[in-house]
């Protein structure tokens, strides 16, 4: 059988794949706004303990075209082991067509070029990287561990390496001062990594302590109301400048579902945001919000 270390989470177009974690928690698990995985300590799965379970699955599963490699940054095994768990699974799933997983920008320091195009090959076809911003002093404050410059070099990698990346950008998370200039710099980085996906969640806070303007070191801090997420998903979407990157914000937490591809649906996406702000009944109700 499978089994699951809970919590299991995995994005919205992992909806349909078979998870399999290949890793326990995350390796970094310091970033201020998530509480996901603070009651796990990051570590590999034993090796004989995934392949059980791939084996379980070919043995059971009629057809697996999709794999999603949980928990929160797979990516960060060794290429080797990876290499075992991807000729592992395309053994056992004849059918599978893709493999993903997270993966955050400090695993691309253990990997070159050629690392990724081996994973590449072996049938790893996408990496769900989370930017959440781009400007340097939010990064600070959520401690990211990295600031712009640096996620734009070591993510470039993957670029490079022919990787499919979707990277994800986090609304509301400078507050009302940082607000634009979150906006803005998360743009440039998109800019300059050119991922194949982009996409925003809105943040939502569950219980913590120490409190969020505590980590967030700004007692002004506070969470944006529904109108100024959508000025800020504004913001990102105009300053966008790269070409051809698919654009979504159907995450659960969004006030407002885009769908879209830069630059081609740019003016069609500003004016669903245009009018949502017009028009508050055209956005996700709360009791439907969720992370």
């Amino acid at each position: 059988m499978i089994h699951y270390d809970e919590p299991l989470i995995r994005p919205p177009s992992e909806a349909h794949s078979l998870i399999l974690q290949a890793t326990l928690g995350c390796s970094h698990n310091r970033c201020a706004f998530c509480v996901t995985y603070q009651s796990k300590q990051y570590r590999p799965r034993p090796t004989e303990e995934l392949f059980a379970e791939i084996d379980w699955a070919g043995s059971h599963y009629r057809e697996v075209p999709r794999v999603f490699l949980a928990d929160g940054d797979a990516l960060a095994l060794k290429t080797d082991r990876l290499l075992a768990i991807l000729e592992r699974l395309h053994t056992k799933l004849p059918g599978l067509k893709r493999v993903s997983c997270y993966a955050s920008p400090g695993n691309f320091r253990t990997k070159s070029v050629a690392d990724l195009e081996r994973l590449r090959d072996a049938g790893l076809g996408l990496l769900y990287v989370g930017f959440e911003s781009g400007d340097d002093e939010v990064l600070r404050r959520i401690d990211k561990g990295f600031t712009q410059d640096e996620m734009a070099d070591l993510c470039g990698k993957g670029t490079q390496a022919n990787l499919k990346l979707s990277a994800t950008v986090i609304l509301g998370l400078g507050g009302p001062r940082l607000s634009r200039q979150h906006a803005e710099q998360s743009a440039r980085l998109i800019d300059r990594v050119r991922p194949r996906f982009a996409s925003a969640l809105t943040l939502m806070l569950a219980p913590r302590t120490p409190s969020y303007e505590q980590v967030f070191d700004d007692p002004e801090w506070r969470l944006l109301n529904p109108q100024e997420m959508l000025v800020e998903l504004r913001h990102l979407v105009d300053c966008v400048q790269a070409d051809g990157i698919i654009f979504r914000s159907n995450h659960a937490s969004n006030y407002l579902a885009l769908a879209g591809t830069f630059q081609k649906s740019k003016v069609a996406m500003l004016a669903d945001i245009d009018n949502a702000l017009g028009d508050s009944g055209l956005l996700r109700p709360e009791y439907w919000r969720g992370l």
